[in-house]
């Protein structure tokens, strides 16, 4: 009996939990775990997290830390305020049209610490999640965003219900069946981007995969075919129906995803549509600085999917400010970087960003990118001064893009100053080292 793809999507992840990935796989996954967890703690002083735990209560007895602090909660709420912890910045990775590290590594870590997980199991739980998110993102050859899906919300806790499965060791059977149960807790609106509750799609995703995992070790159960079936995951989620729910899983566990499509890592702490635009803005300003009051307009070509995901033309608070191009190219022109110092809500609120906010203009590029669905071939910036000049520059692929790598030095200075911004009081260089070698730590 052919078996249908809930079912192939158990039996890969128990071969894993098993078995282990391969060890170029498993390097590929260490670049996106480090660079989370940077993001983790450097999210934890974030309001939204703050509030959260007036919900999501620390607990002293409990089994998971928080953002690898003395803090400890159950291991269900340590996923939820870990997740918002890391992706409320923004500054988290992006790849398989969401973002997968957010959800993933806060329900590993929870899990892990509960477990007693080896660094080389964590790293083979990512694996999997990344892999079951690939397989099931690559099946829609529509845009989600534009039904108003966030993908990352509903893709994320069935890949971070694979990550819980294979950190559990659960068989075949029981993996497919906390696939099921997480794909009824899949969930995320486009329209709550720039608020706290975008975060909180990727701590309840993390949270979603754990509950489901661990419901599904116990005995609880799903529908076999609730991913494939017509009114199953992939179908209700389908922005026009259009995903194929019948073809084989046969890539799977042979033909790695991650290895070739690597997380891209992020430059800014703003919505990854903006960065090619601020990498065109930058880098003409460091040839030529310019000041504000110079500035008759700027204007930014995208495609009309990114555009309506930056919904903020003139934003009142840093969270609203991520998803707002007029921002990014406001605090380019004025500060020359764009970095977490400058995503407060003072800053988005100084007189002169607010007036160059209102001078930027967005164009639509319906000249579409072969190799990454939603985008523009290219974003290009021109800038236009009151002297009647004229300056323009594209970027293709953003710095930190798996094709447009960051420098290791510059992975790592991220992180440091992730850390440093969070209130680590570890020894965040040893931190660093000991996450390069994760696959080696008999735990974290």
């Amino acid at each position: 009996m052919v078996q249908g793809l809930t079912q192939e999507l158990g039996g890969f992840l128990a071969k894993v939990a098993s078995q282990g990935a391969p060890d170029n796989v498993r390097q590929a996954a260490k670049e996106g775990m480090i660079d989370c967890i940077g993001c983790m703690v450097a999210g934890s002083r974030d309001e939204a997290v703050t509030l959260a735990m007036q919900v999501f209560q620390p607990e002293a007895a409990g089994s998971s830390r928080l953002w690898f602090s003395d803090q400890r909660a159950g291991v269900a709420d340590a996923a939820m305020l870990n997740g918002i912890a890391a992706h409320v910045l923004d500054y988290d990775d992006s790849c398989l049209r969401g973002h997968p590290s957010a959800v993933l590594i806060p329900a590993i870590l929870a899990i892990a610490d509960e477990v007693k997980a080896s660094g080389a199991a964590m790293v083979d739980a990512y694996v999997g999640g990344y892999e079951v998110w690939a397989e099931l993102v690559d099946r829609e050859s529509g845009f989600h965003q534009m039904k108003g899906w966030h993908p990352t919300g509903i893709f994320g806790a069935i890949a971070a219900a694979a990550s819980a499965a294979v950190l559990y060791g659960l068989d075949a059977g029981k993996a497919a069946h906390a696939l099921g149960l997480a794909a009824s807790q899949s969930a995320g609106l486009m329209s709550n981007f720039g608020a706290m509750s975008k975060s909180f799609h990727v701590g309840r995703a993390a949270q979603a995969g754990v509950v489901a995992a661990r419901l599904a070790r116990v005995g609880f159960t799903a529908s076999p075919d609730a991913i494939e079936h017509p009114r199953g995951f992939l179908m209700a989620v389908s922005p026009e129906g259009k995903v194929d729910t019948t073809r084989a899983a046969d890539g799977l566990g042979t033909l790695w995803q991650l290895p070739k499509r690597r997380v891209n890592l992020k430059k800014y702490p703003t919505c990854y549509y903006t960065h090619r635009a601020l990498d065109a803005v930058l880098s003409m300003l460091q040839e030529q600085a310019v000041v504000a009051d110079a500035v008759e307009r700027i204007e930014v070509t995208l495609s009309r999917e990114h555009a309506l995901a930056l919904r903020n033309a003139q934003p009142q608070t840093a969270l609203a400010a991520k998803f707002s191009m007029q921002f990014a190219m406001a605090c380019a022109v004025v500060s020359g970087k764009v970095g977490l110092l400058e995503l407060t809500d003072e800053f988005v609120l100084r007189p002169d960003i607010q007036a160059l906010m209102r001078r930027v203009r967005v164009v639509i590029d319906e000249r579409y990118d072969p190799e990454t669905p939603g985008a523009a071939y290219e974003d290009r910036v021109t800038l236009v001064g009151k002297d009647g000049t004229t300056r323009s520059n594209a970027v293709h692929r953003a710095s930190g893009h798996a094709q447009n790598p960051l420098a290791e030095a510059a992975i790592k200075a991220k992180f440091l100053d992730c850390l440093a911004y969070g209130g680590y009081v570890g020894d965040a260089t040893d931190l660093y080292a000991r996450l390069a070698r994760l696959e080696e730590q008999p735990t974290l």
